[in-house]
Parts: C-alpha cells; sequence; structure tokens
C-alpha cells in the first residue's frame, strides 16, 4: 500500500500572549487563563484562534527573559504559536523606590516580624517618594536591552512568527502616590526600538489613563453591554470595559498577521 503524503500543516495556530498581570486581572482580582473576558481570549475569540497565556503579577521585561528560557510550557507553546503579543512592560515603568532587588529581597526576610516591619515601612515611603520618579523598576534602556533579547530568542527559534509589542498603560495607585513619571519614557523607548525592528505596536495609554481619569471621561458608558467597567481598587488592574477596548486594539493589529484559513 503506498504511504500517503501528509502536505504543509495549514490547521491555525495560536495567539501566544506573554504579559504581566494586566492580562488576567479584573476589578475584583485575578481570573482564570480561560474566563472569557480577559482580552487575551477576546483576541482569541475575534480571530478564531486559541490562546497560550503566560503571565504573572509583577512580571517586568526581566521576567518575561527568565520566563522564556526556563518554562518549558513556552517551550512546547512556541512552535504551535501564529503570533506573539509582547504585552508587559508597564511594570518596567513603575516608580520603585527601593531598587527592585533590594524590594524583591523582603519577602525573605526572618523572623516574619522583622519582615512585617519593613514591609510596613516600605509601604509608606513608596508613595510619598514614587512622584520622583527614580529609581524605577527598570530603566527604560534596561527595559529595551530585554526585549531585544526577547525578540532575538523568539527569531531565533521561529524566525517566521510575527511579534506585535503594547505599548505600556497607565494607573492611577494610592500604592504609587497616583504617580507615574516614568511611563513616557518608556514608552517612547520601547516604540523606537519597534520601529528600529518593523513590530507593529499597539499603544495601551490612551484607553487606561481615559479608565482612570486621567485624560477625559471614560472612553465608554460603564454598564454598556453589561460589563462592569469599575477599576480595580489598587489603582492599578481594569474593569472588563477596559479588557474588551484593549482587545479591539490588539486584534486590529492581530488579524492581518494570521494566516487565511
Amino acid at each position: 500500500m503506498a504511504q500517503s503524503v501528509e502536505g504543509p500543516d495549514t490547521r491555525p495556530g495560536s495567539v501566544l500572549v506573554l504579559g504581566d498581570s494586566l492580562t488576567y486581572y479584573g476589578p475584583a482580582g485575578g481570573l482564570p487563563a480561560d474566563d472569557p473576558g480577559i482580552w487575551p481570549n477576546l483576541v482569541g475569540a475575534a480571530v478564531n484562534r486559541p490562546v497560550e497565556l503566560f503571565a504573572r503579577i509583577g512580571w517586568t521585561s526581566r521576567d518575561i527573559w527568565w520566563a522564556i528560557t526556563q518554562d518549558p510550557r513556552i517551550w512546547a507553546a512556541l512552535p504551535k504559536a501564529e503570533v506573539v503579543v509582547l504585552a508587559f512592560g508597564g511594570m518596567d515603568s513603575l516608580p520603585s523606590p527601593l531598587p527592585t532587588a533590594l524590594r524583591e529581597q523582603i519577602r525573605y526576610l526572618r523572623p516574619t516580624g522583622l519582615r512585617q516591619r519593613v514591609r510596613e515601612a516600605y509601604g509608606w515611603l513608596q508613595p510619598r517618594l514614587s512622584p520622583l520618579g527614580w529609581p524605577m523598576a527598570l530603566p527604560p534602556q534596561i527595559s529595551v536591552r530585554y526585549f531585544e533579547k526577547v525578540r532575538e530568542a523568539l527569531a531565533h527559534l521561529r524566525p517566521d512568527l510575527p511579534i506585535v509589542v503594547g505599548l505600556p498603560p497607565t494607573h492611577s495607585s494610592p500604592y504609587y502616590g497616583h504617580a507615574h513619571p516614568g511611563r513616557a519614557r518608556t514608552a517612547a523607548a520601547l516604540a523606537q526600538w519597534a520601529r528600529e525592528h518593523s513590530l507593529p505596536t499597539v499603544d495601551f495609554y490612551p484607553i487606561t489613563a481615559a479608565h482612570f481619569g486621567i485624560e477625559g471621561p471614560d472612553i465608554e458608558d460603564p454598564s454598556a453591554g453589561g460589563r462592569d467597567d469599575t477599576p480595580n481598587p489598587d489603582g492599578i488592574h481594569w474593569g472588563m470595559g477596559v479588557h474588551a477596548q484593549i482587545a479591539d486594539l490588539v486584534t486590529a493589529a492581530v488579524t492581518p498577521l494570521l494566516r487565511q484559513t
């Protein structure tokens, strides 16, 4: 019997999203990765593609680099991806009065009472020093360096794989003194880097600025479509209406990059 010869695999690939907690947090906290209301899954539904989401609260571009080099789940997802969305960088641009390397060590302090006192002291200082804008979690040039390391790694493994870059959103968080002075510098550096590599970008700032009342009223009625568009009380994470608006932006950027099926 003659063996059948299979043609090239034309099945749709996935939308692979690398991000932070803004990809999966809603107005009341974190949501499962398969929640249909978070923006990555809304994008997947709009383009009729499965979604692979890799994200964690507090992830910066440095954490994403560590994840793609250390997490075998990403290694397994990458060959099946049809497009990658880099939806991180917002944490990079947040003010960090205590250098990140030191701040992250607070969790390891012992005994428990000492750790709690240090955490309380930092919680008091952070909103008061955040308007200074320095130091940042990651300076813009370091963010660009990690974005480039991620891009190079993806291009080495999948040179044909399209990449979409999300530019940082903003916040109005009391934990950061309602201050975000580093966002514009980080966004400008990432936009320049993306242009140098001909990568399409989507800007998360206008929608989130409106959501938190930084520039004008909310873009859409909170009751539109029955969605709760109330921000998370932390002033960082979004209502579900904003997830829908972000999904529209990303869908418009992703769609031209997908194979026609």
